[in-house]
Formats: structure tokens, C-alpha cells, sequence
């Protein structure tokens, strides 16, 4: 398995065209995000200041990037209620690796504040494989999620909202908003799966280091240079 790493040409500053994304090992994964408006400020480490929408539209370029479903706030260093996901022409389960434009197959674009997810059909499904952009290079089968779902959540206009989804899409509903209670998909599996996987999720955590030790460098040399001016 190929882990990416974070390398020395890796910038931070300014605004980004895509965000880094956070990896397996990373604390913020597993704390509790806390509820955002749509006016707010929002900081992700590494780069100025940007509105709600202006790093909703970097998270969507960075999931295109990433060739995912679904990209949570915690992912890229942000403690807050947000995620995005979209709807694909094809089933995008079977297509991710491929090298086609994902935003060509685009069918519906969804970015949430703040979701509350209500259970509409209490059975569980077990049948579809899930993988994580923070946990790159794994995927399991038999993670179980509700086959219909109701979520309850705010627009980038703050406008409350209500969406039915089931299938596929409720799957990734629900796994996005794991991420903004600290859980990832992997917490739903025996811990023997987790087991089979150990050595992977341990280059996953030295990458996670990696790129964190980065982080915090370039944090200090910016601070030094802010004192010195």
C-alpha cells in the first residue's frame, strides 16, 4: 500500500486550492466537532481566514482531488459541524481510481451544518464497502448503517433543511457525520478486523506525524517572523 506522506514541497499560507488532508492518528479525528454558522470565520490551520462557503468550495475541490464521495471538516483540521458529499452519475463505490473529472459526473453537490441524523428504516445494511479519505488504501466491507435516514441540517444560506436519503447516499450521510462525533469506520468492525490492518494504519500514523511536525515548523517560523517585523 502506497501512504501518502507530506513532502518538503508542501505550502501552507494564503488560500489553497485544495486542502491536506488529516490522517488516521490525527487527535482532531476523534474529537467531538462543535455546531458552526453560516456567518462565521473559519480558520483551517496552514491558511488564512476563510467564510463557511469559501472552505465548503475548497473541501468540495479537495474531495474531487481525492476522487471521494464525502469529506468531513475534521478532515482538514476544522473542529466544526460540516461536511460535503455529492451524488454521482454512476455508482462512484466502483469508480473511484478512475482518471476521469469527477465534477463530469456530478449529479447533486450537498454541503451541512450542523446535521442531526434521524433513523427512517432501522435495519441495518451490511452489503456495500466503505473506505475513508483520512484512512487511505483501506476498505472494508460488512460496516453496519441504516438504509434510510432523514437528516436535518442548515445551507450555506441558513436556511434549515430536511433530506431523505437511503442506500449508498444514506451510508455516506451517516459515515460523514461519524467523523463530527470522533468515530470512524473502522470503530463499527470487530477489532480483529482492525488487527488484519495494523501495519498499514502504522505508516498511516507515521504520515500523520509527518505531516503534523510540518504543520507545526511552518506555525512556529510564522510566528517568529510575525515578532521580528
Amino acid at each position: 500500500m502506497t501512504t501518502p506522506e507530506p513532502t518538503p514541497t508542501l505550502s501552507f499560507g494564503g488560500k489553497p486550492r485544495i486542502y491536506p488532508m488529516r490522517l488516521y492518528g490525527d487527535p482532531i479525528l476523534r474529537r467531538k466537532a462543535k455546531p458552526l454558522q453560516p456567518s462565521d470565520t473559519l480558520h483551517v490551520p496552514g491558511y488564512e481566514p476563510q467564510t463557511v462557503r469559501q472552505v465548503a468550495d475548497t473541501m468540495l475541490e479537495t474531495m474531487f482531488e481525492e476522487r471521494g464521495v464525502g469529506l468531513a471538516a475534521p478532515q482538514i483540521g476544522l473542529p466544526v459541524r460540516m461536511f460535503v458529499a455529492v451524488e454521482y452519475e454512476d455508482d462512484e463505490e466502483e469508480k473511484e481510481g478512475q482518471e476521469k473529472p469527477l465534477r463530469s459526473r456530478v449529479l447533486r453537490e450537498y454541503v451541512m451544518l450542523n446535521p442531526v441524523i434521524k433513523v427512517l428504516d432501522k435495519k441495518k445494511d451490511k452489503s456495500y464497502q466503505e473506505g475513508c479519505l483520512s484512512i487511505p488504501g483501506i476498505y472494508e466491507e460488512g460496516v453496519p448503517r441504516a438504509r434510510r435516514v432523514s437528516v436535518s441540517y442548515t445551507d450555506l444560506d441558513g436556511q434549515a433543511r430536511t433530506l431523505d436519503a437511503e442506500d449508498y447516499l444514506a451510508r455516506v450521510f451517516q459515515h460523514e457525520t461519524d467523523h463530527l462525533d470522533g468515530k470512524l469506520f473502522l470503530d463499527h468492525l470487530p477489532a480483529e478486523i482492525t488487527d488484519e490492518h495494523r501495519r498499514d494504519l502504522l505508516k498511516i500514523q507515521q504520515a500523520s506525524k509527518n505531516f503534523l511536525h510540518h504543520l507545526t515548523t511552518w506555525e512556529k517560523q510564522r510566528q517568529h517572523t510575525r515578532e521580528n517585523l
